[in-house]
């Protein structure tokens, strides 16, 4: 009886605390700026993967599901975009892309996507050979190694 009355402010705490969250503005600022300029693209199968695979967090066109307007996720949502779209953005190729050339590298060591952006995003998930695909030609648009800051394919 005593564990029941327990559980159940627990629960009404809970749901308090998770309406009051969706008063905190911060995961309610989902933008998709106009798309600039892309990288010139190998192939239109290496734009096709990394549009499946990257681009909900690497470029202006990411799709906003339903629970990405829901506290506490819509935060962290909101933040894995803004670091994604800053650290390489596929949409803004005008500007410096300072993670371009070590792209195949992290998708290669499996460090992209994250695991639970595949666990969610079940249409994302790319075989095996297509992984393979995406890292050729990310190479092949992008470069293959370290150098920082570069934006291969335009003119400067």
């Amino acid at each position: 009886m005593m564990l029941r009355r327990v559980i159940r402010w627990i629960l009404i705490g809970a749901a308090l605390l998770l309406l009051v969250a969706q008063a905190v503005p911060y995961g309610r600022r989902h933008t998709n700026p106009p798309a600039r300029i892309e990288p010139s693209w190998d192939s239109a199968g290496t734009r096709a993967r990394a549009v499946r695979a990257c681009f909900d967090c690497h470029s202006n066109e990411t799709v906003w599901p339903w629970y990405s307007h829901i506290a506490p996720v819509s935060w962290l949502n909101q933040r894995d975009v803004d670091e994604g779209r800053r650290k390489l953005n596929f949409s803004e190729w005008d500007r410096p892309q300072k993670e371009a050339r070590e792209s195949a590298k992290t998708v290669r060591k499996g460090k992209m996507p994250p695991w639970f952006y595949s666990a969610i995003h079940a249409d994302s998930r790319l075989a095996p050979t297509e992984v393979q695909a995406l890292i050729q030609g990310l190479e092949a648009t992008l470069g293959a190694g370290g150098g920082k800051g570069d934006r291969k394919g335009h003119d400067d």
